[in-house]
């Protein structure tokens, strides 16, 4: 028997990675939701007709070579209540965060719960893969951080630069383990 899908719901997500004039950079994510359907919002008049976006929001951070965030603009350009676009005002408590170990659970604690719009905050921790894939061009060119017993601080961080792996072999001779089966 053969199986069929009817759509229910379509979500874009979108990022991408700017170096600025003025030296800084910036990493601007958008979410629209769109349903195949007319939606009826509970508690509120407003019908949001079928393919029309009842999300279109997003998030701009502005951050330096290390990270650091120096700005955060948020917008709304359609959102299913009239409350919605004020959520984004509480992403301003992330100004002076970098972007590293620890970036998910401090925005989590900062912005979890009633204190932000849900769908701005989810952007966020993607925001931050796309603002340091965004500074490849720089790390490309600096030698590989290194850990006191000189071991590069790549190897084992994601499954390409397993310790067993092929990467590691080319790049780190040196530090290429095979991997031992039993």
């Amino acid at each position: 028997m053969e199986v069929t899908r009817e759509e229910l719901h379509f979500r874009r997500i979108d990022m991408r990675g700017y170096r600025r004039s003025d030296g800084l950079y910036e990493v601007e994510g958008r979410v629209v939701d769109r349903k195949p359907h007319d939606l009826q919002m509970p508690g509120h008049t407003r019908v949001v007709p079928a393919h029309e976006p009842m999300h279109d929001m997003g998030v701009r951070l502005v951050f330096d070579d290390t990270m650091v965030v120096h700005e955060v603009h948020t917008f709304t350009d359609s959102s299913p209540y009239p409350a919605c676009p004020e959520g984004g005002r509480a992403l301003q408590s992330i100004t002076g965060l970098a972007m590293t170990r620890g970036w998910a659970k401090e925005v989590s604690a900062r912005l979890g719960g009633d204190r932000s719009c849900t769908h701005l905050k989810e952007l966020l921790v993607p925001l931050a893969t796309a603002a340091f894939q965004s500074l490849s061009m720089l790390r490309i060119s600096r030698p590989a951080r290194r850990d006191e017993n000189g071991r590069p601080d790549k190897i084992d961080s994601c499954y390409a630069y397993a310790a067993d792996g092929e990467v590691v072999r080319a790049r780190w001779p040196r530090f290429f383990r095979p991997r031992v089966t039993k």
